[in-house]
C-alpha cells in the first residue's frame, strides 16, 4: 500500500507588517481584511501568517464567497521581493 500525501495549494497574497509602538509586528491584508496576526518580531509575526490565511480561507468557505480577486493561487515559480535588515 502506497502513502499519499496531500499537496497543499499555495497562494500569492499581498501583507502589510506594521511595527507596533510598544514592540512587534501586526500583519495584514489589504487584499483580505479577515487576515490580521501580530507576532513579537518579524520572523514572529510571518510565522502567524499562515494560520491566519487558513482561518480567513475557511471564513469564505464556510460563507459560500469566493476569494477576493487579489488572492490567487501562486505560479509554480514565485517572484518575491524580500526585505532583509542588516545590523
Amino acid at each position: 500500500m502506497s502513502k499519499q500525501t496531500k499537496v497543499s495549494q499555495v497562494y500569492t497574497v499581498p501583507l502589510l507588517l506594521t511595527p507596533q509602538p510598544e514592540g512587534g509586528y501586526t500583519v495584514t491584508s489589504p487584499a483580505l481584511p479577515e487576515l490580521l496576526t501580530e507576532g513579537d518580531s518579524l520572523a514572529e509575526a510571518l510565522a502567524h501568517v499562515q494560520d491566519a490565511f487558513a482561518a480567513a480561507l475557511e471564513f469564505y468557505e464556510e460563507a459560500g464567497e469566493p476569494l477576493p480577486a487579489a488572492i490567487h493561487p501562486a505560479p509554480a515559480t514565485i517572484a518575491l521581493d524580500y526585505v532583509v535588515a542588516v545590523p
